[in-house]
């Protein structure tokens, strides 16, 4: 995934009206800005959502700085198909999706069985730390918006019990969502129990930032399971990834984990290369082996683990299991730079099918390949309802 650097801030504005169900006072001169329930527009103030009423999303959501959006648990929100249906938390914006184990959050698809990237997805931006401290990022849908800057403890809110389903539309190869985005988000936003499933490009991408996240099963992502960037500094724990049965890919290198130091590869010298941690991990692949030959690409996954271009990563209790076939169990190189020579990863090869190689390395680096890891845990997502 690409994206822009700023050294300066670009200001903009939305011109569409809010189109919202509210707690608060009403925008359009007194008169209800709901509109047959549904969502699209700027949130300037605190905004609340009602359970009992199953929303729409008909264009881009944004919750501006100053801005607040409650969604309580149970609530539905199903989008409409497009790429420019999405919800996004702009810089000093928060949103509080706070489900619970029996009444989740919903953020799906108006229609069932449409597969991935059928919307936007989430996308949050916060003021933590990039890899550059002097410089800030730009949305990738919208450059116009900013993330990143000094306050490692930045709060966008918080997410508890989400589920995230058939997100990740694109425009174009370059310019695509995630099932959710994290953009220079800050530890003093709290991020735990998500379903992702049937996301492009990634189930989950952090682009900076300092946010931790705990317990998130991503089902059948297009691209990269787990994918961390410009110089993330965080912890996921509990991270369960599967592909089910009969899956295949439309990217050329699908990962369990995948990470870089800084954006791109371009920026070697910025100071803050991503140095992260990765606790119980499983990589589930449940598809039928293939071979290595190109015509079978599709059909498996590149590397396991991928940490490249000075990424640092800790990555323990990690296993990966099933019939699938992968490439690389753990590949430390890149034309742009390898991995931080102190990185560690510990995984067990569960796989029913040899991979074409254990690793890949051009630094020396603690990676243990065996062991008797257990990876994830599948009890902590019960509440999803998805069959193990």
């Amino acid at each position: 995934m690409k994206k822009i650097f700023f050294n300066f801030l670009m200001f903009a504005a939305l011109l569409t009206p809010v189109l919202l169900t509210s707690c608060g006072e009403d925008d359009n001169n007194g008169t209800n800005p709901v509109e047959d329930n549904k969502l699209s527009g700027s949130i300037k103030d605190t905004r609340t959502l009602d359970a009992n009423v199953e929303y729409l999303l008909t264009g881009p959501l944004l919750v501006e700085e100053g801005g607040i959006l409650n969604i309580p648990a149970g609530t539905t929100i199903k989008a409409q198909q497009g790429f420019s249906n999405y919800i996004l938390v702009l810089q000093g914006g928060k949103i509080n999706a706070r489900g619970t184990a029996t009444a989740p959050v919903k953020m799906i698809a108006d229609k069932e069985g449409v597969g991935q990237g059928y919307w936007g997805g989430l996308i949050i931006n916060g003021r933590a730390p990039l890899a550059s401290p002097s410089e800030v990022g730009s949305t990738e849908v919208n450059s116009a918006y900013v993330y990143g800057g000094t306050n490692a403890a930045d709060n966008s809110g918080e997410l508890s019990y989400v589920i995230l389903g058939n997100t990740g539309a694109r425009s174009s190869a370059d310019v695509e969502h995630n099932g959710i985005t994290l953009n220079g988000v800050g530890s003093g936003t709290k991020i735990n129990d998500l379903y992702i499933y049937d996301g492009a490009d990634d189930a989950v991408e952090f682009f900076g930032g300092s946010v931790n996240v705990s317990n998130l099963l991503a089902v059948n992502s297009d691209d990269d399971m787990f994918d961390f960037t410009q110089g993330y500094k965080g912890t996921l724990k509990n991270a369960y990834g599967i592909w089910e049965a009969g899956y295949t890919s439309g990217e050329s290198d699908p990962r369990g984990i995948e990470a870089d130091g800084n954006l791109d590869g371009n920026y070697a010298t910025h100071p803050n290369q991503s140095d992260f941690r990765v606790e119980n991990m499983t990589v589930d692949l449940r598809l039928a082996a293939s071979s290595f030959d190109a015509a079978d690409k599709s059909k498996r996954m590149q590397d396991v683990i991928k940490i490249r271009r000075g990424a640092k990563a800790t990555v323990v209790n990690a296993l990966v299991k099933g019939t699938g076939t992968v490439e690389d169990l753990v590949d430390l190189t890149d034309s742009k730079g390898g991995a931080d020579v102190g990185t560690t990863i510990s995984l067990t090869n569960a796989l029913t099918n040899a991979p074409q190689r254990q690793t890949n390395p051009v630094v020396a680096v603690g990676v243990t390949i065996g062991g008797s890891n257990t990876g994830c845990p599948t009890n902590i997502f019960a509440w999803t309802g998805y069959q193990f």
